[in-house]
């Protein structure tokens, strides 16, 4: 009677925890929602400014609560609500593919300073690639949810990589899906060169990059001055006479482009 008990006892509690993490998945998902708006309104800002999109595509997600327990087994961490909220800190996560390897940096830059995001912790595995050649950002970010019972920061993981790096990524976690064995030496080595390949094809298009952007720069002064020359000849033609100050601006501004 009293094993029953105990045991009546332990589902009762599992029960009670899965209802309270049902809850608080909620809460990661809501995280997970502000984040995508956030990177949304940086993706459309970008465009319409720059006319660039430095982000290719998003993916987000949040673990099942199976998902959850079996770390919790792992890591060795009481089945409690505390547990999973500060022992695991990858509940909810969301995957930023970038054109550039400069875009990551800008995305990280803007999140940092413009988007009340707050930032734990980051590694960096672009400048520090793990052993198999893995590259990727990696950030701990709080991410500020309301909630009925006041504003709380949600612990989102943000990987931001390359659209190389995740299809690297990608395709060793394919290959190697369920295996437990250690991989084999030659394998882990082609393993190895397969990343440095795509790293190597990461800084050829962003010098690439850089370069045609340099030029569309040239390019642009270029027609600026042509159209303020025109601007400036059709006026010294005609009766019209444009305000000192604007004559002035555009006047200064050849002659800069002029120097350059």
């Amino acid at each position: 009677m009293e094993n029953y008990q105990i045991i009546s006892n332990q589902v009762e509690q599992f029960k009670r925890l899965r209802e309270d993490v049902t809850r608080v998945m909620m809460m990661y998902q809501f995280a997970l929602n502000e984040l995508e708006t956030k990177i949304e309104i940086l993706r459309e800002e970008f465009q319409l400014l720059h006319d660039y999109n430095p982000i290719e595509h998003t993916k987000s997600r949040v673990k099942t609560f199976d998902s959850i327990i079996g770390k919790i087994q792992r890591k060795g961490l009481p089945f409690s609500l505390d547990s999973i909220r500060n022992g695991i800190k990858d509940i909810a996560g969301i995957r930023i593919t970038c054109s550039f390897i400069s875009d990551i940096y800008h995305i990280q830059d803007m999140l940092e300073k413009h988007f009340d995001v707050e930032i734990y912790e980051a590694k960096d595995y672009i400048k520090n690639p793990k052993p198999n050649g893995y590259r990727s950002l990696h950030l701990i970010a709080g991410v500020p949810v309301v909630m009925t019972t006041g504003r709380e920061l949600v612990c989102v993981e943000i990987q931001i990589r390359t659209i190389a790096m995740d299809f690297w990524a990608s395709l060793e976690h394919k290959i190697f899906y369920k295996y437990d064995e250690a991989i084999p030496s030659h394998l882990t080595h082609e393993l190895k060169q397969a990343a440095d390949a795509a790293n190597v094809l990461d800084q050829q298009m962003e010098r690439l990059h850089k370069e045609i952007t340099i030029i569309k720069e040239k390019q642009n002064h270029d027609e600026g001055d042509e159209f303020t020359k025109l601007i400036l000849s059709q006026v010294g033609q005609s009766q019209l006479r444009l305000p000192p100050i604007i004559e002035q601006e555009l006047s200064q501004n050849l002659n800069g482009h002029s120097k350059g």
